[in-house]
């Protein structure tokens, strides 16, 4: 019996077989038993045609080339345990919602982490990879507000913007998806690995490439696309007019997604971009987290629990703000608290009871504290 991986896998082989012919295909001959069909049965298939029909036929019976075809995908799978990936299908009750939704999902994805991030709202964030200051600064800004909503924030892995939002997303302990022209066995960007196990351990770095495949620049618009149909919503934050996250917002435009812009100085050449599409009506402007959740989530009124803790915090003292700030959901044992903080176990103690009068922290069994929320 051989596996609908295996079947996906093959097809993606097929000179002329593109996503959303494939997604046809199995939708109308699912299984292995589209191996035995006949090319008149695949000619009345929706976007086939006779001549499509008779490619994929004659590579069928072709046993050199079939045989190969198994293998090389019998490989992709035997791959899979070595790099800690996954392989969703369209059929997994795990692929990301949104982009199901697209014409042409991917058939299959490679995923390293754990895709239900993809379950929560996510929001595209992408710009150039020249970023300034100005931009990285609006970034971090804006994926503060957008996480603390609970917001999943999707990106390409590129230098620049996209960095900067897996960064500040990871900093502010939200979920991230990053997107990759590759295979996810290779982060490129990230040699050294200091970003990317951090986003595999708070979401997942996805991509429909093979594993161990080449980079080519046909490959980045292809990502582009899937950046987009995950998201909700694409903010683009500096770009040139040119700059390849405006192909993403044409994505996202051609999907029916809403596009978001952050405006930029009328001398900067990476605003060229995001101030053309605000002119020209493609994208809404915004300047805050909330311009975005009001117009994706209309009657979103934020979250209740995080205004309190804002509240809370205007009426807490510098240390122990900065004592509030090293705590998080998991309980922590007041020793390692300590040992982080370089701070006296009974000082530290005194603060963690300040903190728990004000119901922003708890005390848990064994000398354990967490955040009360």
């Amino acid at each position: 019996m051989i596996s609908d991986a295996i079947v996906l896998l093959v097809l993606s082989q097929i000179p002329g077989l593109g996503p959303a012919r494939i997604n046809t295909l199995h939708k109308y001959i699912g299984g292995s038993s589209i191996f035995d069909t006949t090319m008149e049965e695949l000619a009345h298939i929706p976007g086939i045609g006779i001549k499509l029909a008779k490619s994929i036929v004659g590579f069928f019976h072709n046993s050199h080339a079939f045989d190969q075809a198994q293998q090389s995908a019998q490989r992709q799978l035997s791959l899979l345990d070595r790099y800690e990936a996954n392989l969703v299908t369209l059929e997994d009750p795990s692929y990301p919602p949104f982009l199901k939704e697209i014409y042409d999902p991917p058939p299959y994805l490679f995923v390293r982490g754990d895709i239900e991030a993809a379950h929560s709202p996510c929001i595209s964030i992408v710009g150039t990879r020249k970023a300034t200051q100005y931009g990285k600064k609006v970034v971090e800004h804006l994926c503060s507000g957008l996480v603390a909503e609970g917001f999943t924030i999707v990106s390409g892995f590129a230098y620049g913007i996209d960095t900067t939002a897996h960064k500040a997303t990871l900093e502010h302990r939200g979920k991230t998806i990053a997107v990759l022209a590759g295979g996810v066995d290779n982060p490129h960007t990230d040699p050294s690995g200091k970003i990317w196990p951090h986003i595999i351990e708070q979401g997942a770095i996805v991509s429909e490439e093979w594993l161990e495949s080449t980079i080519t620049p046909s490959k980045f618009p292809k990502r582009n696309r899937l950046i987009a149909g995950l998201s909700k919503g694409t903010l683009i934050v500096e770009s040139d007019k040119k700059g390849g996250s405006l192909i993403t917002a044409s994505y996202a435009l051609d999907q029916n997604r809403d596009v978001f812009a952050v405006p930029g100085s009328i001398f900067s050449k990476t605003s060229a971009g995001t101030n053309a599409l605000i002119e020209n009506g493609q994208a809404k402007l915004v300047t805050t987290a909330e311009d975005i959740i009001a117009e994706l989530c209309p009657g979103f009124h934020g979250n209740p629990d995080r205004k309190v803790v804002e509240a809370k915090e205007l009426l807490i003292t510098p240390e122990e703000k900065e004592v509030f700030d090293q705590l998080d959901d998991k309980p922590v044992h007041i020793d390692v608290l300590a040992e982080t903080m370089a701070m006296d176990p009974s000082t530290l103690l005194v603060l963690l009871f300040e903190l728990e009068l004000k119901q922003l922290a708890e005390q848990q069994p064994g000398q354990m504290f967490r955040k009360s929320i």
